[in-house]
């Protein structure tokens, strides 16, 4: 009895503050669509809805929990500042919120960084520094940096607000089909997954959450098959926005450890024709990882067979180049 009651106290407060999120952030960003796919449901023998988080502002769902991180901060730490560290999708949204807020921002990026990322950061980002060959050497260097300056560092995931943010996206979903039965999200450092659990969890129990990992890079499949946080040997992937582990003291394991049903991993040619079969029906560019959850449903459509499920379309920053290579003929949709 005891247990039942700390657990539904901690529903009602993760769904209450996923509800304030909303509340601050609801006015800046996209509510982005919620659309039934016919012709894959036809060919999956499920009821999908794809949530197209490709269209939200700078191009990915990162715009909620950066927003929401800044203005959860107390005035003092906004006067001093911020300092982050990313190559991608966390950078990118945080440079847009912090040049909305108008608060400071140096952000770190690895010495080695695509030049088209550094191209589109630098529209927002007027303190761009370069420290290191890989991230971790990048965000080590930016959290020491934010120490010695008294400034705050923002996590692209371990952080409850940042985790608070991205979970409103559960409460659209919620909110635009509450018979779900299904939710397939990619899956990086957990705080994607961990807020859309987290918020609908609360709210309907009975939501299967399944996490999506390149087969190349699955960090968390392992780790929660370990029970802790474990390395993995990776490999490049496509979904890049996904590839590395987490840090030790990461508050989205255990989180995910009560949220996430289970983990499916797919390849990268999986990977791929799940991209290309997005656009062939849907006329959507997105980037590796925002088209994992159609190839994790693919490769286990038994597991959905007439269910309502939605998959989550995270970004859609995927350089023109690549996309266009990655058109090319191809093999009929298979598991």
């Amino acid at each position: 009895m005891a247990k039942r009651k700390r657990e539904k106290s901690a529903a009602l407060e993760f769904q209450t503050r996923v509800l304030e999120a909303y509340g601050r952030i609801r006015d800046e960003i996209v509510r982005t669509p919620l659309e039934y796919s016919p012709v894959l449901s036809r060919e999956l023998g499920a009821q999908i809805y794809i949530k197209w988080e490709c269209d939200q502002k700078t191009g990915s769902f990162k715009l909620r929990g950066a927003l929401n991180k800044l203005r959860s901060l107390p005035a003092d730490e906004k006067r001093r500042g911020v300092v982050s560290a990313s190559t991608g999708n966390h950078g990118l949204a945080l440079s847009y919120a912090s040049k909305l807020e108008g608060v400071s921002l140096t952000l770190f990026l690895p010495d080695n960084a695509a030049r088209e990322k550094i191209q589109k950061i630098e529209k927002y980002c007027l303190d761009l520094k370069f420290h290191g060959t890989s991230c971790e050497q990048t965000e080590i260097h930016a959290r020491r940096i934010a120490n010695e300056t008294g400034r705050v560092f923002i996590s692209p995931y371990n952080d409850y607000d940042i985790v608070h943010g991205q979970g409103t996206l559960g409460l659209e979903i919620f909110e635009d089909l509450p018979d779900v039965d299904d939710v397939l999200v990619p899956v990086g450092g957990g705080g994607l997954i961990a807020g859309i659990g987290g918020y609908l969890k609360s709210r309907k129990p009975s939501v299967r959450i399944w996490g999506v990992e390149p087969i190349n890079s699955a960090f968390m499949k392992a780790s929660l098959a370990a029970g802790r946080l474990v390395e993995i040997r990776e490999k490049p992937t496509l979904a890049d926005a996904v590839a590395g582990g987490m840090e030790p003291d990461a508050v989205t394991f255990p989180l995910c450890q009560g949220y996430v049903d289970g983990i499916l991993t797919v390849s990268e040619n999986s990977l791929k024709n799940a991209l290309r079969r997005l656009y062939e029906v849907h006329a959507r560019a997105v980037e590796g990882a925002g088209a994992l959850p159609l190839a994790g449903l693919i490769k286990a459509r038994r597991r959905f067979q007439g269910r309502k499920a939605v998959l989550i379309a995270s970004g859609g920053n995927i350089a023109a180049e690549l996309f266009s290579r990655l058109m090319q003929p191809h093999k009929k949709l298979s598991s």
